[in-house]
């Protein structure tokens, strides 16, 4: 099987999602995992692809029209590296949910979301129904396999590869309908919510974007990411980008702290996959709990300032 991995990167780093695709792709009976980077340079970012183990080939794609990752523009660029492989790989992000379905709609294939597990070369298992069902899919064997991977299902590869690295010479086409405007981010120093081993999340709760300060004083003193139900972003206590659920981001931690947070099915398949849920609320009946390996029924006001003093902070 000939796989090809499409990388998400911000032009000098590639980003863990690529990481974890590769871990899925190699997961594909017989697979022959290549990694495609587009970009302005994607020299920088290719050495770091081609040192993920399980990658076999790395192809590159420079290009001043792909300097910023564009789903309208990408496109017809993947269409045509997509030729000769069995597959077509990426992670489940923003930019694999815009990107893949564009390619299979010009290839005219079916494209398979949130691929969680591998279970044959042409068969694979996902979710559905907020992650309370899970089917099972085939694929036609003739067909080439379009397929998004939910993240949070498959550990990042390691590093100690050493494939090698090729320039493509596949013509980049702009359709002129879309252009890159430009990219507010949030400068934080804490860890990366998408790949923390630890997470602090608060929820409604907290009642207040000002209380909302005791997750993240807690966050620093755990060396953890911060993270929050949609309730707590949609009444303004957190910013959107710290969402985790079935609306955010789908996360799979080491320990996930849910701090004042009931427990909406739409939150917990966000975070089915985290290793060691702990639920902090003071209402015994609350749905969290019922997921929650480690549960404490107690007001959160009183709770997170004495476990805060017993970590040191």
């Amino acid at each position: 099987m000939k796989v090809l991995v499409i990388a998400e990167h911000d032009g000098s780093k590639l980003s863990d999602a690529t990481a974890r695709t590769v871990t899925c792709a190699n997961a594909i009976p017989g697979a022959s995992v290549t990694v495609a980077v587009l970009a302005a340079d994607p020299q920088a970012v290719a050495s770091q692809a081609a040192a993920l183990n399980g990658v076999a080939d790395v192809l590159t794609v420079a290009h001043a029209d792909l300097s910023h990752p564009v789903a309208a523009i990408w496109a017809s660029t993947v269409e045509t590296l997509a030729a000769g492989f069995t597959h077509l790989l990426m992670g489940s992000t923003a930019l694999g949910k815009e990107l893949l379905p564009r390619v299979a709609a010009r290839l005219g294939v079916a494209q398979i979301s949130d691929c969680m597990e591998v279970l044959g070369a042409h068969r694979f298992k996902r979710p559905t129904y907020a992650a309370n069902a899970l089917v099972t899919l085939d694929c036609p064997a003739d067909k080439l396999v379009v397929a998004t991977v939910r993240l949070a299902s498959f550990e990042a590869a390691g590093s100690g590869g050493s494939a090698a690295i090729h320039a493509s010479a596949v013509a980049v086409k702009n359709p002129g309908h879309t252009r890159y405007g430009q990219l507010a981010t949030v400068q934080s120093d804490r860890p990366d919510l998408t790949s923390a081993k630890r997470v602090v999340s608060g929820g409604r709760a907290l009642a207040s974007r000002d209380n909302f300060e005791l997750i993240y004083g807690l966050a620093k003193t755990m060396n953890a990411a911060v993270g929050a139900s949609r309730a707590a972003v949609d009444a303004g206590y957190a910013p959107n980008e710290l969402q985790v659920g079935q609306t955010g981001k789908i996360i799979a931690p080491d320990v996930y702290l849910a701090i004042g947070i009931s427990g909406a099915i739409q939150h917990l398949t966000g975070i089915k996959d985290a290793k060691t849920i702990v639920a902090i609320n003071k209402d015994p009946e609350a749905p969290i709990f019922e997921v929650a390996d480690l549960g404490l029924v107690g007001d959160l006001f009183e709770v997170v300032p004495q476990l805060k003093a017993e970590l040191g902070g």
